[in-house]
């Protein structure tokens, strides 16, 4: 039975939903059908975090291996066989595991800004309906309190942005070689280069043409609560709905939901003190980080820049 010979290990925030989704759509690329399976976070024990919609976010999470392998029963001949859990990139075990498991691996991660990525995590939080704290500084205070409480990993919202060890990590396990280090913006402001990279590190056709119309996993604040609750919770409507309608138009339907829901949401600006604040938190470790991927994201660094 088949394992992945690469994988998206994080990071969270940043662009993996748009990755796995243009690297699904290459014939040469087999992705597995669950995004994010989460295998080697989770070293064979079921998902048990005890955050608000925690359960939901990982009911489709594997942590046994022959129900992993099954994943990826459907690939044929295809060059590259993957997968995108974001959790690989900070967990503790996933590298060892990973190596274990598939040592030849090949590794890919999507770096972002962390003040921007911690903002993001909330604005996805609370588009959910799972953030009860709708001022970002109060979510911030509580974030010590939710890691004893074993919360989702989403949830930490800085503790997930100090990059350095985390990649280091990835460093001492396997060969540099073996590993792709991506910035967010340059993804976001040339996505083709940044494929048509990632896919002569896959050995595949470097030159099919991806399409990128859509967007995936936007984050924001809903304009209207009640609608978006309407249109992301499970309720009596949608469930007859499946019922009464055949699969092409609930998949339709579901397009047009999305749509409604894109529209519903806003991107209000990060205080500038919080981003002060947080410049400063990750300051140390993003200089670390620089030297270590060598890389320039001095940009980062700059607390007057306003999202």
């Amino acid at each position: 039975m088949k394992l992945p010979n690469f994988l998206i290990i994080g990071a969270p925030k940043a662009g993996t939903s748009s990755l796995y989704a243009y690297l699904n759509q290459h014939p040469e690329i087999y992705m597995s059908p669950i995004k994010e399976p989460h295998f080697f976070m989770l070293n064979d024990e079921k998902a048990n975090f005890q955050g608000p919609g925690d359960q939901v976010r990982f009911k489709l999470s594997v942590h046994q291996l022959e129900e992993y392998k099954k994943l990826f029963e459907g690939s044929k001949n295809e060059i590259a066989i993957g997968e995108a859990s974001t959790t690989y990139l900070g967990s503790n075990t996933a590298p060892e595991r990973i190596k274990y498991y598939i040592p030849d691996v090949k590794l890919i991660a999507i770096l972002r800004n962390p003040v921007d990525a911690a903002y993001a995590s909330f604005m996805h939080l609370v588009r959910d309906g799972d953030e009860s704290l709708k001022d970002f500084e109060l979510a911030l205070q509580a974030e010590e309190k939710r890691l004893k409480m074993n919360w989702d990993p989403l949830w930490h919202y800085t503790r997930r942005g100090f990059y350095y060890l985390q990649v280091n990590r990835y460093f001492e396990t396997f060969n540099r070689d073996q590993i792709k280090i991506y910035i967010y913006e340059d993804f976001k402001k040339n996505p083709n280069f940044i494929l048509k990279d990632i896919f002569q590190f896959l050995n595949v056709n470097e030159n099919f043409l991806i399409d990128m119309s859509k967007k995936y996993n936007i984050s924001g604040i809903p304009k209207s609560r009640v609608l978006n609750s309407i249109l992301l919770k499970d309720n009596k409507f949608k469930s007859a709905a499946k019922l009464l309608f055949p699969r092409g138009v609930r998949k339709s339907a579901s397009n047009q939901i999305k749509l409604w829901n894109m529209n519903n949401l806003r991107k209000p600006k990060m205080s500038e003190e919080s981003r002060i604040y947080l410049t400063h938190l990750f300051r140390e470790d993003l200089l670390r980080l620089q030297d270590l991927i060598q890389q320039d994201i001095s940009v980062w660094l700059n607390d007057s820049i306003i999202n």
